[in-house]
């Protein structure tokens, strides 16, 4: 947490301003911004100060005028070699699309990794560049590797390159769901230097991602919050095939790397992810199985496909947050792909008649049959 602006550093004119007992139409005048006689970079420090008011007008003047400085006073406050952490956040949080302004608060010594953070965070494609490109911060400071990788606007081969800087420096980041994955997927790959432009495998996967957000806006607008699975449903044993809508998303994955294909299982749509947990590339479905966008909705359809990797099936059995719902712990006790001493535990813990319906269905793998049937004849 940043500490708030320490008033006795301000001068004196700035400290009269901002005490407790300034009469609040001076006050008031001040969190505008008007504050004559003051530097720039004081007359900033002062509507920073204010923002924390407890009067109400001048706090929202003062939230207000951060978002508007004039220019002569922004650029003067900018161009000040001491300004206090607080100030550099206030900044860098109103002035978040002004990448002139990011660029001049990020080389600040006195920036508050909080700040960093929030740019690593939430910082369009030009802001996440500026984090990644110092990697001495990076290391120094895992967790905005994470904060980068995890951020959608960051650059696939930026995302490459700091799983690669993390890899090389033996790092493990747990704020990365899918990390593991990342780092397999990245080996023998091409890692990009940092380029003022996107790469061309950069624009691949903006264009995936576009074409993903508005198939997922369609279905949205059809289908509602119920998800559609991406397959038409076949027998068993028959090959999958993929419906007609999602065709042009399922081309342009099909040409993406193992790595960008992680990263869209990590954080890409609903669509993707049903797309992607098909992938026979084991990095790529154990990717969708982790990644922290995954619903239950989701899920009861993945786990309801016969066709899906045991990995996956196994990842899914192993959380917690899906084994809350009944019909997936059902899915994964009927799903012949479940590991059998998993699928076993899912299948004793159903209702009783459930498990009488399983020792009748012969498409139950007969050692859960066999378990269940044994588990019903002790309860007699």
């Amino acid at each position: 947490m940043i500490a708030p602006i320490d008033i006795a550093i301000l001068p004196g004119p700035a400290q009269k301003l901002v005490a407790a007992d300034a009469p609040p139409k001076v006050q008031e005048l001040a969190a505008k911004g008007i504050a004559p006689g003051l530097k720039p970079a004081d007359t900033v420090a002062v509507v920073v100060y204010l923002m924390r008011s407890d009067r109400a007008v001048v706090h929202d003047n003062a939230v207000a005028t951060i978002k508007n400085l004039p220019a002569l006073i922004l650029q003067g406050a900018l161009d000040s070699p001491d300004l206090d952490p607080a100030i550099i956040d206030a900044l860098a949080q109103a002035y978040i699309a002004r990448i002139d302004v990011i660029e001049k608060l990020v080389v600040k010594p006195s920036v508050a990794l909080d700040t960093i953070e929030h740019l690593a965070r939430i910082g369009s494609e030009e802001i996440t560049e500026l984090v990644a490109t110092n990697e001495v911060r990076l290391l120094e400071h895992p967790r905005l590797i994470e904060l980068l990788y995890m951020n959608k606007a960051t650059r696939m081969s930026t995302a490459d390159r700091i799983v690669a800087l993390a890899q090389l420096n033996k790092l493990e980041l747990s704020g990365i769901p899918t990390f593991r994955e990342a780092v397999q997927a990245i080996e023998g790959e091409l890692i990009y230097e940092p380029s003022p432009e996107p790469t061309p495998d950069d624009l691949v996967y903006v264009e995936t991602a576009t074409i993903a957000e508005e198939i997922a806006a369609e279905t949205a607008a059809t289908k509602g919050a119920e998800p559609e699975d991406t397959h038409v449903e076949k027998a068993e044993g028959e090959e999958e095939v993929v419906k007609e809508k999602f065709v042009p998303l399922y081309k342009r994955i099909a040409d993406m790397s193992i790595s960008q294909k992680v990263r869209r299982a990590t954080l890409g749509t609903k669509e993707e992810r049903l797309l992607l947990v098909r992938e026979r590339n084991r990095l790529v479905c154990t990717a969708v199985a982790r990644s922290p966008m995954l619903q239950e909705d989701e899920v009861d359809l993945i786990t309801k496909n016969r066709n899906i990797s045991e990995d996956v099936l196994r990842i899914i059995g192993s959380t917690g947050e899906w084994l809350r719902s009944y019909s997936i712990k059902k899915n994964l006790a009927e799903n012949p792909k479940t590991p059998t001493m998993m699928a076993i535990r899912f299948a004793l813990s159903l209702r009783e008649s459930d498990m009488r319906m399983f020792v009748k269905n012969r498409n139950i793998p007969p050692p859960i049959r066999d378990a269940v049937r044994k588990h019903l004849q002790k309860r007699k």
